[in-house]
């Protein structure tokens, strides 16, 4: 014969709880630095587009009028 013993209990622990929460604070401090450097390459990377636009926007101005601004 088995017996079979039924938990009733339901929910976590504390120690489940600051285990979970270890663990995605391991991973923030991982992540957060990655995302700024993302973010800094993506407002680098406008940046030289917008420089490259402004160049293209002289060259036009100069071929009309064949001086700069």
């Amino acid at each position: 014969m088995i017996l079979i013993k039924i938990i009733k209990d339901k929910g976590f622990t504390l120690i489940e709880l600051l285990i979970v929460v270890a663990i995605i604070g391991i991973l923030a401090a991982i992540a957060l630095p990655q995302f700024a450097a993302y973010r800094q390459r993506g407002y680098n990377a406008a940046a030289v587009s917008d420089l490259k636009h402004f160049k293209n926007s002289l060259e036009a101005y100069y071929t009309e009028n064949q001086f700069y601004p």
